[in-house]
């Protein structure tokens, strides 16, 4: 039986309680310091508590230490990697291979996708390390991760579907820290990728104005589960540590649910890897939360329409078109309904997104408070702000529970409670019932309100004809509940780190990590990360970029193709260019970074230019 994880992020402690009551077998959240998202820290305490919560549903709590770390931040980490053992995190992601070099407790390690995580050699070597799980790259397809799982079958494999992409390859972007001293790698990305640019051909001619050329839709992969699954996926990561709990809530209940029916077909063959069912107050709709738009990015290979150049920010679901204006209001054609407070936007004849609110719906007759001016009949319109939506998620909108079959027994001195292999016993004089028991038995032991429990059957012998005071059913109730929240506790996912059976390791160069173009892309930011790499055959590395001034330094290295989305790549079918190369990416600021398309890996890459 396979075991299948739907992975939910967590800001905080409130985001993550929200994450396992709406159907999350593993919560990911980052400590105070040393997490890939420096504004999303959590106190060892909040963790603790998220710990204690997750675990009486068997539901794993990862903690992210998948930043690079510098040389007087070593002794800090490692002490935060103890702390985390001990309150019962169940495994850590990391980045800096220099954390391999300290003193570690018993606890798992996942390769964080920073890691760059796209081959099978890379997989292997991380195997071989003693990773007991790896992160894929966003970018690979369905065939790439089915041929890593062929040839690594034993490495569990955790792959993104749902929430932003990073144009860059996770790991090697280093646009933010070049431009604004603010390191991807560390956790402070200003998100480069997301802003304004001139697209120039080698003349100084202007190809594209003032366009988001290098900001990405976000992956939506629910339709793809089954395929990822076959492919050999065990664990499906939602993104968004930096987003509201209304986004946990509504994202997690929506895949939970195409989990559960995946595996109600295949029942047979998989499992969820936490306990309980979940009863929601809502229907879960992935198009009324944050989205940019969504794309199955290269899980079937390359394709168009992957990115969103006329804005970054979120757009929601289409909602129909303006069909007819007015002075102070306008209808919309289409079958949805508005409610006051809506936030409603469109993208105007400059191909800019413009927002504005709804002061009053009348049916689909909208009143906001000043018409838009560049908001004409015919646009399409989308609503980025549902606010009775938003009002079903800000209550109470999930309840999860575990169903428990109850036996009740009779022993010497009294009665016992069994539920599996735990048993609770109680004395009791036993005592010829006048009238029948059965329906006061199990009203009493079904009492579980504020457990994490719910009685589906309890079990009586057919022959029962006792009578037990209410009080005492009361009693071992409680007793077997005590016994179950104190049964969970250390079914942590607690791993001892160790090499595999006959302990070699293979070299950096064997992997195929030795192809990457400059040595700082090994992120070595410490003494410890230089020691490793030695001992891997890495000679004479450069520091990691954040430490050093790199001239023409290679930025980014992405999977999207400007020549491919523009329609401009003959290899795929594209018009032949009639401009002369290399093309440059142009800042509002003025300053440019030059484009170079390594056609041979399907790769474009963004270069500095000093």
């Amino acid at each position: 039986m396979t075991a299948l994880e739907l992975l939910a992020p967590a800001k905080d402690l409130a985001c993550g309680i929200a994450a396992v009551d709406h159907g999350a077998d593993a919560v990911y959240i980052g400590a105070q310091r040393f997490g890939a998202r420096a504004a999303a820290g959590n106190s060892i305490e909040d963790i603790r508590q998220l710990c204690d919560y997750a675990h009486q549903y068997e539901v794993k709590v990862y903690v992210t230490v998948n930043t690079i770390i510098y040389d007087d931040e070593l002794e800090a980490t490692e002490q935060l990697i103890h702390q985390l053992a001990d309150i019962g995190v169940d495994a850590i992601l990391i980045q800096d291979m220099g954390i391999l070099k300290m003193n570690l407790p018993p606890i798992a390690l996942h390769a964080s996708t920073q890691t760059d995580n796209r081959t099978i050699e890379k997989v292997k070597w991380l195997s071989a390390l003693g990773f007991q799980r790896v992160v894929l790259a966003r970018e690979l397809s369905v065939d790439e991760i089915a041929a890593i799982h062929r040839e690594v079958p034993d490495m569990p494999l955790e792959v993104f579907v749902h929430g932003a992409l990073c144009v860059s390859y996770s790991g090697l972007c280093y646009a933010s820290q070049y431009c604004f001293g603010r390191s991807a790698n560390r956790g402070t990305c200003a998100q480069f990728c997301r802003m304004k640019f001139d697209l120039l051909d080698a003349d100084g001619h202007e190809l594209e104005h003032q366009r988001h050329l290098l900001s990405l839709k976000d992956m939506n992969q629910s339709n793809h589960l089954e395929e990822l699954i076959q492919a050999g996926a065990t664990s499906f990561k939602i993104e968004g540590r930096l987003k509201d709990v209304s986004y946990v809530k509504n994202v997690v209940a929506a895949y939970s649910q195409r989990l559960d029916a995946f595996i109600a077909k295949h029942a047979d063959k998989y499992c969820r890897a936490s306990l309980g069912h979940c009863t929601y107050s809502f229907t879960p709709n992935l198009n009324k939360t944050f989205n940019r738009g969504f794309t199955s990015y290269f899980l079937h290979g390359r394709h168009h329409d992957i990115f969103s150049p006329d804005t970054p920010k979120a757009m929601g679901e289409y909602v129909g078109y303006v069909k007819e204006m007015r002075r102070d209001s306008f209808n919309v054609a289409g079958t949805a309904s508005f409610a006051n407070g809506d936030g409603l936007c469109f993208i105007n004849q400059k191909r800019e997104l413009e927002g504005f609110r709804v002061n009053r719906a009348e049916g689909n007759r909208l009143f906001p408070q000043q018409i838009p001016e560049n908001l004409h009949a015919g646009m399409a319109l989308y609503r980025n702000n549902d606010q009775d939506f938003e009002r079903l998620l800000s209550r109470k909108s999930s309840e999860r529970k575990i169903p428990l079959v109850m036996r009740l027994g009779v022993t010497d001195d009294g009665y016992s409670l069994s539920v599996g292999d735990i048993q609770v016993t109680i004395p009791c004089e036993h005592q010829q019932a006048e009238k029948p028991q059965r329906e006061n038995i199990i009203r009493q032991l079904s009492k579980l309100g504020g457990t994490p429990y719910e009685c589906s059957r309890v079990e009586i012998p057919d022959d029962f004809n006792d009578f037990i005071p209410s009080s005492l059913l009361a009693d071992l109730r409680r007793l077997i509940v005590k016994e179950l929240l104190a049964s969970e506790e250390g079914t942590a996912y607690r791993v001892e780190r160790c090499l595999l059976s006959g302990g070699k390791v293979p070299s950096i160069a064997s992997i195929g990590v030795s192809c990457l173009k400059d040595s700082y892309e090994y992120n070595i930011s410490n003494g410890l990360a230089r020691d490793f790499y030695a001992e891997q055959g890495l000679s004479e590395p450069s520091p990691a970029f954040e430490l050093s001034h790199q001239k023409n330094a290679l930025l980014m290295q992405c999977k999207h193709c400007l020549r491919y989305s523009l329609g401009y790549c003959v290899k795929h079918g594209g018009r032949k260019p009639q401009w002369r190369e290399p093309l440059m990416l142009r800042l509002g600021d003025g300053r440019c970074f030059r484009l170079d398309f390594d056609c041979r890996n399907c790769q474009m890459n963004v270069y500095a230019t000093d």
